[in-house]
């Protein structure tokens, strides 16, 4: 980030934006962050550029989620629905997450990203097996809070998921995308990763499973 400032030497004006970029400097000392760097150069007699480039690395690490996570992972599973139009669909308790992620036999891994405001985006993964590749990974949702997205932390997460998968060298790394999300479509396809155009995902919700099972023991 480059902040610019032009004044001239003895202009009021021109004092108070160098006190604001020496305000700037201690805030960053005191949490931690690198110091910006104030650049003068004098063109010709007065007039003066102020250029002061700051590079502030956000305080924020990928870790693998605990138990006492799971109320904030389940906020973001819920703006990850609305997200995807479907604000209802959630069905989940945190105790589900609990229960399913952190029990004798987990059924998940999740990573978190979190910052100073908490966590702030999540990865859920899995193991699958297939019948060509052997166990394989499905990554089931990777949530960033809304506030939070651009910021890099969408692709930190992606890549802690990557490296889990290549760590255990597991043959593939599977995951849906809607077709309307061509932001991360575009994202996935410059990591590399194959958007298939001729297969289609197959639900059968729990109202079709009754269903079908009832018809099917009629016979």
């Amino acid at each position: 980030m480059i902040y610019f400032c032009h004044g001239i030497v003895g202009v009021p004006e021109f004092h108070a934006n160098i006190g604001i970029f020496k305000k700037l400097n201690r805030y960053l000392r005191r949490e931690n962050q690198t110091e910006i760097e104030i650049e003068i150069k004098i063109e010709g007699e007065v007039e003066v550029e102020v250029e002061v480039e700051v590079e502030v690395e956000r305080i924020m690490k990928i870790r693998e989620a605990v138990k006492e996570d799971m109320p904030q992972v389940l906020e973001l599973i819920k703006e990850l629905a609305v997200f995807e139009k479907e604000p209802d669909a959630v069905e989940i308790s945190v105790a589900d997450l609990e229960r399913e992620g952190f029990g004798e036999n987990p059924l998940f891994t999740c990573f978190v990203a979190e910052s100073e405001n908490g966590i702030v985006g999540a990865a859920l993964i899995y193991f699958r097996f297939s019948t060509w590749k052997g166990r394989t990974l499905h990554l089931e949702d990777l949530i960033v809070q809304e506030s939070e997205r651009g910021k890099g932390i969408g692709e930190a997460l992606y890549k802690e998921v990557m490296q889990f998968a290549y760590d255990r060298g597991l043959k593939r790394v599977a995951w849906d995308v809607l077709d309307w999300n061509t932001g991360a479509i575009r994202f996935y396809e410059r990591s590399g990763a194959d958007i298939l155009k001729t297969w289609r995902v197959v639900h059968m919700d729990e109202k079709g499973l009754k269903n079908y099972i009832e018809k099917s023991s009629v016979k």
